[in-house]
């Protein structure tokens, strides 16, 4: 609806100030409120949550609760004070405790989330100054990481708590820091190893009372509501915010397509990302009788418009006030809503939209049908009710609600004795499946009188096997019946094999699945009325069906428990001067800054004079020939300013083979055509809906490795590196073949591609600020428009975790649309085109042959791998020759070849990820381990110490080196984790249960470091000294989270011999440092510290004169004499590179410079049944020799292990047939969150050890920890193979990672799997296709 009216004052207040102007986000934006971060824009990360205060009208008191502001409307804000990382605290005045503490706990990274965590905390602190620590981890359950792991966040958070575990095994008498199975351990004294990272001593209290309040116009206005309606009208859309329940009953007859708003969780992302449009808004906020609570004898009536936080608050209420057999539906109601999606979306999403939505994967909805819930609808008409049931959800039209009707209440009732519902779902935003069931019986019997049995997740909708329980009525309650039961139910709950979301197996299986967990439980619940019908004079005893002992534990959720753990490393020599701050754990350089929003990232630089907008056209088609392009209605809009394509581009449009703008020809879905420019992102944005793109199909079209292999399409030449005779030695031991299959994975940063170009038109310059890894790339790349790159400057803002190259197309771009339009352009991706255009970590296809003797000696193996590269070379060639290299791992094995292909398909183009390789190749090598080891009957950990390194070797590519550290690091690890009592204790476990099963796996791992040619170790810097006594540095390192500034100025400190406080840095330009190499293959801290040093011992060496002459004078009269002596005070730093070369003619070489070593031991427990699983505990042991930084370093680890995790367990890419990425949001994608990290998570790093290489002896720790993810992995694989051994099933599975739930389900074969209907494939079109 167009502006055709003055709109009404929209009042609210942000950080104690008042508007009245109506600015959207990006309104808070311009307005340099930019510490809340824009990420997903979904609600499913949480980096942009800020608190809202409101007067709640039901109990007259001020509610604060968290929110994501990507989701939440402008207008929705009318009357509330908003408090955003801002208005918390600030470095320039005064730090809130929850900033401070996160930032010197050493919870922040690269930052771009940490403003999100602090207002989740923030606003747990406001409702509870002393919180639980459940509440504390239910607080940050809607908040994501990619950096830290999680554990430094939450002990962060734990300070605040009521009660701090200070020990792990508090009670027992035995404290976390005593030495595991070995007492005599390698660490020497005690009192070399420490472990603490923060001193707790040192934090600021929190103080309630410093809090902003509440603003008295607002509780002046919520006391005396305005019961007028308020409209606010948009360009496009009005916002009606009727005063009374009268004026909105009149609104919706007026306007009956218009929907309700309250959370807007579910209409929000439906208009952002599948384009649905509402010209007219209601919002029911100010309505209090749809937020009214009554308490009635026969149930509970919850108000449509209460939230789902105050719906929590409501059921426990009323459970702690009931007998516990009225109350089962509303402990199953209150189950789901503590893992349905976080605390910010159940904040905002109310009862009544999440019922009214009725997502097929609803959580609720199915306790709620077989509750017998009824609905209260009331229009201008009057009201009525109709129950919740299989037909409204099904949205049949005679029990649906009407257009002009709203929703009004949800009437819960009471459950009646010997009821019992279940609830039950894979605790995820968006579960697989989810079911809820309830059961009455005759009195006095186990006969079957009423059931109800309905399922979420399998459909369109909710659906209710109506037809199945009407046909089980009568029936006991016996294994007859279930046998009966779960034939009917998979006959009438159909799934068919192109089912939407696929997983079809699965679900099936989970549908029966879930039916003997309910018949198990009520099983249970049988027996404990025997009793109580004996008394009435009914003789039950024995009549029901009995569970085996080994079968209870099927009827146990897995807890959420709250993470615990130690972190040990090895204490500075007592003799070194305290201002010397390497070896120490100082905080991230930009901790507080990152703390307080304060951190500039590239987005959150003004916009500038005349800056426009671009937004980027894709294909829709994987291989095609483009026939035209109709840009003409997209010209027509107001504010385009143009589009952008090939022809466009007044130089070389990228390279032959990669070009940066597509023409004639497409090869994946999300290649970039065009690109719009216009006065505002929402103007660029809508333009590109207007382009109009005709295609020709080609043929072939090629999106799995099989299919590549099929069609010969490679993209480089075969990688290969042999030793021994492979062929001979396999004629004499047993042989295994098998394949492995690895996922891909997204990189996930938090912070989208973003980029800002400003132009110099007078010196034809361009100034491009970027997040990237690699900076000169970037600028060498503008080289494609033919602007001289010396003239393009090329600055480094903080970045959200980039990885590699992926925003060199981009800039790119951007580059040349600035240069032709003489204005300043910035480009900021959403999420959902981020994955779709970039691509991530090449999929895997390995096979494998393996001889080995009985006593698991491995004497040959033959490893095949072929990695999707894509449709561009980009980085494949080196990632398939570093996956080669790296594949041995640990092992020395005197007959090897290693082969490696890249693959070209149709897919957007893989690229370099943390690991480069060795995570997908190692996971293939471990498995043939593994392989070994079951054939064998032998433990795989045996298998690992026999074929491990034992003494000064050579590699396969004849590099030297010494395993002793490796060794070291692998008994400390079994040591320190109990591993061998663990073992005991699993096998002890799994003896006892059936459908529980622990597994337990401990992997070594030795990491190369570096890159294969010594001129991509050079590194420069440029130390500035003031005459003031201040120092400036810059080096060519990209600072991305992990610390490289901050280790930067600890080695300044160490090299000049003063006080970190003197130093500052600058950021990353090429402007400073030119022809930078990437920071990357975990070697930035150590070059670019050789050049910090280079740079500072030469400024060192001029001062020398002066300070042998004044050795009493202070830093500031020594600078002050230099600059009067005219000694110059600036120094540029340089290191040549480690020397590292390798020759693939011969397959030998020195490529590495270095490894680093380790060792990570994981114990999980599955659930057989749903495929569900919980992390126990991980121990890490990792060499870091001498650390430059221990709570950087064991922060590295720490985060890339939970990313390796994700890697391995949770992180699955789906395709659609015709190449579409489907998982392009946290909803689809699943990256770990706080509840994924083990429950105990400890981690060591190896002390006494040292390389003379390195600057201070001290090792790059940023990648190594990703493929120590994979031992969890292992465990879960360890713990599928003790089920199918049981079951007398093949242990010689396929390997496939990622292990979701669904893999796990469907490799624990049973009753249950075997009994679901399998399709032919032939006979379908599947929703996804593998493409590893």
């Amino acid at each position: 609806m167009p502006c055709a009216s003055r709109s009404d004052e929209l009042v609210f207040f942000v950080n104690g100030r008042k508007v009245s102007d109506g600015h959207s986000y990006r309104g808070l934006r311009s307005i340099r409120l930019t510490g809340t971060k824009y990420a997903c824009g979904r609600g499913g990360c949480g980096a942009c949550t800020m608190m809202v205060s409101k007067h709640d009208s039901v109990s007259k008191k001020i509610r604060h609760f968290s929110v994501t502001a990507c989701l939440m409307p402008i207008c929705s804000l009318y009357g509330a004070a908003v408090t955003t990382v801002e208005g918390v605290g600030s470095i320039k005045t005064r730090l809130h405790p929850v900033q401070e503490r996160i930032a010197k706990s050493h919870g922040t990274q690269c930052g771009f989330c940490t403003p999100g965590m602090v207002m989740s905390m923030y606003t747990l602190l406001r409702n509870h100054p002393q919180p639980s620590e459940e509440q504390l981890m239910e607080a940050l359950g809607g908040n994501l990481c990619r950096c830290t792991g999680y554990r430094p966040i939450f002990e962060s958070g734990r300070t605040f708590c009521m009660e701090v575990n200070s020990c792990q095994q508090k009670g027992t008498g035995k404290c976390c820091l005593d030495w595991g199975e070995n007492d005599s351990s390698p660490l020497g004294k005690k009192n070399e190893i420490c472990t603490k990272l923060f001193a707790k001593e040192e934090f600021q209290p929190l103080d309630p009372t410093q809090e902003l309040i509440f603003p008295p116009e607002l509780l002046r206005m919520a006391e005396n509501p305005e019961k007028q309606t308020l409209t606010f009208y948009g360009e496009r859309v009005t916002w009606i915010s009727p005063g009374t329940l009268k004026d909105l009953l009149e609104l919706k007859a007026k306007h009956p397509e218009a929907p309700l708003v309250l959370g807007n969780t579910s209409l929000g992302p439906g208009m952002k990302s599948q384009g649905h449009f509402h010209p007219v808004l209601l919002s029911p906020a100010r309505i209090s009788e749809l937020s009214m609570v009554r308490k009635t004898s026969d149930g509970l009536t919850i108000g449509a418009g209460c939230s789902l936080a105050q719906m929590q608050v409501i059921l426990a209420e009323r459970i702690s006030e009931l007998p516990e057999e009225k109350t089962q539906t509303y402990r199953a109601l209150l189950k789901h809503l503590r893992s349905l999606a976080g605390q910010q979306i159940r904040n905002m999403a109310s009862l009544g939209g999440h019922v009214m939505s009725r997502h097929c994967y609803s959580d609720l909805n199915p306790i709620l049908a077989v509750g017998n819930s009824t609905l209260n609808l009331i229009s201008a008409e009057g009201t009525r009710q109709i129950p919740l049931n299989e037909h409204f959800l099904a949205g049949l039209a005679s029990a649906d609600i009407e257009p002009e009707e709203i929703l009004e209440s949800v009437h819960i009732p009471h459950s009646r004795k010997v009821r019992i519902p279940l609830a039950q779902c894979q605790q995820n935003a968006l579960p697989h499946v989810n079911a809820g069931m309830r059961v009455l019986f005759k009195g006095g019997t186990d006969s079957i009188e009423d059931l109800r049995i309905a399922y979420g997740g399998v459909g369109t909708a909710t659906i209710s096997a109506h037809r199945s329980c009407q046909q089980l009525l009568g029936k006991r309650w016996n294994e007859l019946m279930l046998d009966e039961a779960c034939r009917l139910l998979l006959d009438e709950v159909s799934l068919p094999g192109s089912a939407p979301g696929g997983q079809v197996e699965f679900k099936r299986t989970l549908l029966v699945s879930f039916l003997f967990k309910f018949y198990l439980e009520v099983l249970q619940e049988l027996k404990k009325l025997v009793k109580l019908f004996s008394a009435s004079g009914c003789s039950c005893d024995g009549c029901y069906s009995e569970i085996s002992e080994r079968f209870l534990s099927a009827l146990e959720d897995f807890p959420v428990r709250i993470p615990q753990g130690v972190q040990t490393y090895q204490s500075v020599d007592p003799h070194q001067p305290l201002q010397d701050p390497v070896g120490r754990p100082i905080m991230h350089l930009s901790g507080l800054k990152h703390a307080t929003g304060e951190a500039i990232f590239c987005d959150d630089i003004p916009m500038v004079d005349k800056e426009l907008f671009m937004a980027l056209v894709t294909s829709s088609r994987a291989h095609a020939k483009i026939i035209s392009i109709d840009v003409s209605k997209a010209l027509e809009l107001p504010g385009v300013v143009d589009v952008i394509t090939a022809e466009d581009i007044p130089g070389t449009n990228g390279t032959e083979d990669d070009k940066l703008l597509a023409v004639d020809e497409v090869v994946c879905v999300g290649q970039i055509i065009c690109a719009v420019v216009a006065e505002t992102d929402v103007q660029a944005k809508r333009a590109t809906e207007k382009i109009k793109i005709t295609y020709e199909d080609l043929k072939p079209v090629i999106f799995t490795i099989k299919d590549a292999i099929k069609h010969n399409s490679f993209l480089c030449p075969e990688k290969k590196l042999e030793q021994g005779n492979v062929e001979e030695a396999f004629e004499k031991v047993d042989q295994i073949v098998e394949e492995v299959h690895v996922g891909g994975q997204e990189h996930f940063y938090m912070e989208t591609q973003r980029v800002l170009v400003i132009p110099k038109t007078e010196d034809k310059e361009l100034d491009i600020y970027v997040s990237t890894q690699d900076p000169a790339h970037v600028q060498v790349s503008v080289l494609y428009f033919k602007h001289p790159h010396q003239q393009d400057h090329l600055s480094c803002k903080t970045s959200g975790w980039r990885f590699w190259r992926e925003g060199r197309k981009a800039s790119c771009i951007r580059g040349d649309c600035s240069c032709g339009t003489g204005h300043p352009i910035r480009l900021v991706l959403n999420r959902e085109d981020d994955m779709l255009i970039t691509g991530g970590r090449h999929p895997l296809f390995g096979k494998y042959k393996v001889g080995f003797m009985n006593n698991g000696r491995i004497k040959a193996l033959d490893i095949k791998c072929f990695i999707n590269g894509g449709c561009t070379l980009d980085d494949s060639e080196l990632v398939t020759e570093f996956l080669i290299l790296k594949l041995e791992n640990a092992y020395k094995i005197r007959n090897l070849r290693f082969q490696g292909r890249a693959c070209m398909t149709n897919l957007p183009s893989n690229t370099a990820f943390r690991g480069f390789g060795f995570p997908q190749g190692a996971l293939v090598t471990e498995s043939c381990i593994t392989a070994v080891a079951a054939k064998c009957g032998l433990p795989p950990e045996k298998i690992r110490e026999k074929n491990m390194y034992k003494t000064v070797d050579k590699t396969i590519y004849n590099q030297a080196f010494n395993p002793e550290t490796l060794i070291r690091c692998w008994n400390e690890c079994l040591d320190k984790s109990s591993f061998r009592s663990r073992r005991m204790h699993a096998e002890e476990f799994n003896k006892k249960n059936y459908w529980k099963k622990k597994g337990i796996a401990i992997i070594p791992m030795k990491f190369s470091v570096g890159f294969a040619a010594t001129s991509y170790h050079q590194a420069a810097a440029l130390v500035h000294i003031y005459t003031d006594g201040s120092v400036l540095v810059t080096h060519g390192g990209s600072e991305l989270g992990q610390g490289i500034h901050t280790k930067m100025l600890q080695v300044a400190s160490r090299e000049l011999k003063i006080p970190m406080s003197y130093i500052h840095i600058c950021e990353t330009s090429t402007a400073t440092v030119p022809n930078t190499i990437a920071t990357a293959a975990s070697i930035g801290a150590d070059v670019n510290g050789r050049a910090v040093q280079n740079a500072c011992q030469i400024l060192l060496k001029r001062l020398e004169p002066i300070i042998k002459k004044r050795p009493e004078g202070t830093w500031e009269n020594w600078i002050e004499a230099a600059f009067e002596q005219r000694i110059s005070l600036s120094a540029t730093g340089y290191f040549r590179g480690y020397k590292a070369f390798m020759d693939w003619e011969k397959g030998v070489g020195d490529p590495f410079p270095y490894y680093v070593y380790g060792a990570a031991c994981s114990e999980v427990e599955i659930d057989c049944l749903t495929g569900a699983y919980k992390k126990i505990r991980t121990d890490i042991v990792m060499d870091a020799c001498c650390s430059l930084n221990p709570a950087i370093d064991i922060g590295q680890i720490e985060g890339s292990f939970i990313q390796g995790m994700g890697l391995y367990t949770t992180e699955e890419l789906k395709y659609s047939p015709e190449g579409v990425l489907y998982s392009r949001s946290p909803d689809e994608y699943k990256i770990p969150t706080i509840t994924d990290v083990p429950e105990e998570f400890n981690v060591s790093l190896l002390p006494s050890s040292r390389t003379p290489l390195t600057i201070y002896s001290s090792k790059g720790l940023g990648e190594s920890g990703m493929f120590l993810g994979s031992s969890v992995f292992f465990a879960i694989a360890d713990a599928v193979a003790t089920v199918r051994r049981e079951r007398g099933i093949a242990e010689d599975f396929t390997v496939q990672s990622p292990a979701t739930p669904e893999w796990v389900r469907m490799a624990c074969a049973d009753r249950f799997t075997e009994m679901i209907p399998r399709d032919d494939p032939k006979t379908f079109k599947p929703w996804s296709i593998p493409i590893a």
